[in-house]
């Protein structure tokens, strides 16, 4: 099982954006990146909305999450949301075991 976050991060005047940059730039993200359990660490730029930026966050398990949020690191990234006037919406999904994940492969190009 695995847990995958979607992180809206809202602002005004870009601020999103440099947040993003912000997180890239000064490290933070990498170390996030080298977290034990840590999946996947990735923002993107919204086409529809310049004032937003999805962050796709994933673990191993509630345990690596857990650890992340516990760390020092935190306080860090609850300071760039501060300083940047952000508000965040958030999505929470759960892998399952069940299916088999060859079923959407119709649908895929690669």
């Amino acid at each position: 099982m695995s847990i995958t976050l979607h992180l809206y991060y809202t602002g005004v005047n870009g601020n999103a954006r440099k947040f993003a940059e912000k997180m890239e730039r000064s490290g933070i993200a990498d170390a996030v990146r080298q977290e034990k359990g840590n999946l996947a660490y990735e923002y993107f730029i919204s086409m529809s909305d310049p004032e937003t930026v999805l962050l796709i966050d994933r673990w191993e398990d509630q345990a690596a999450l857990d650890l992340h949020h516990s760390s020092e690191m935190m306080s860090e990234i609850s300071a760039l949301r501060e300083k940047y006037d952000l508000h965040m919406r958030a999505e929470r999904f759960v892998s399952d075991e069940v299916g088999t994940p060859d079923s959407d492969e119709q649908f895929i190009r690669k």
